[in-house]
């Protein structure tokens, strides 16, 4: 019973997922198994990038899909839990894609009614990549996650964790690709 939950918390925290089959995510600037460009780079703490989000688009959710959930993640921070980049919820389920820039802190690039959470920069928005100097390069892993509700009922101050555990709670699918970055 043990490891059933302690699967089941890693599956939370790590964001494994089961994938549908034929739901794929992908960006036009952000490229799988691929060093990510200064564009989407932190800027700040050393680093010195652009700090937008890419353009992601994504197809093939299942036919119950009532909203999407984007999340970014870095499980290769060193601080016990990794590091949350962006978190947006409350997709609506006609959305197959972000424009580049649409993690804007004012989130003007997003549909009506989604919702970026606070990341572990601290604000709601896109924070790019930036893990410490020396460092090997981190995974930075984009999902898209198929919900079976409208909406996420996460408060303006919640925490990346607790998106991360509504969004799980309501998956049908999910379709991920994995980008690098080191410095």
């Amino acid at each position: 019973m043990h490891r059933i939950a302690l699967a089941a918390a890693c599956s939370l925290v790590f964001g494994a997922t089961a994938h549908a089959a034929g739901f794929t995510l992908a960006s036009p600037t952000a490229k799988p198994n691929a060093k990510l460009p200064d564009t989407h780079v932190f800027n700040s703490f050393g680093c010195s990038g652009k700090n937008i989000s890419p353009a992601l688009k994504w197809s093939g959710a299942p036919k119950d899909t009532k909203s999407f959930a984007v999340t970014v993640y870095d499980p290769d921070a060193p601080t016990g839990s990794g590091w949350w980049h962006w978190v947006v919820i409350n997709l609506p389920a006609t959305t197959t894609e972000l424009p580049e820039g649409a993690g804007s802190a004012d989130g003007k690039g997003l549909p009506s009614g989604a919702m970026q959470v606070r990341t572990d920069f601290g604000a709601p928005g896109f924070g790019g990549a930036c893990p410490p100097k020396g460092d090997k390069p981190h995974r930075y892993i984009f999902t898209v996650y198929a919900l079976k509700t409208d909406k996420l009922d996460v408060p303006a101050e919640g925490t990346a964790a607790l998106a991360g555990f509504m969004i799980n709670a309501n998956k049908l699918g999910s379709a991920t690709f994995t980008s690098k970055y080191g410095r």
